[in-house]
């Protein structure tokens, strides 16, 4: 009796657990599960050919904007939606 070839693959991968959480609670709400999610992404590698979106490596005045746009001390704050449009 020949073995038949497998119609699926397992894939194990070491992931943190506060990043598999919130990736789980985002893909929840989007009704799809991280299983749907990776043959997603895997489906889009193939069909770009390569990763589905650019990947580099941000230079350093990208960086100090990210940093800055993070951090609490430079936000400003406004009292309303109103005050904030008026200073755009």
């Amino acid at each position: 009796m020949r073995r038949q070839p497998a119609k699926t693959e397992m894939i194990h991968a070491r992931i943190d657990p506060k990043l598999k959480k919130s990736a789980d609670r985002i893909l929840s709400a989007l009704g799809i599960s991280t299983t749907e999610a990776i043959r997603l992404f895997l489906k889009q590698v193939e069909f770009h050919q390569g990763l589905p979106f650019p990947v580099s490596i941000p230079n350093r005045e990208t960086v100090a904007a990210m940093m800055e746009a993070n951090s609490r001390s430079t936000l400003k704050r406004y009292r309303s939606f109103r005050e904030l449009r008026d200073q755009l």
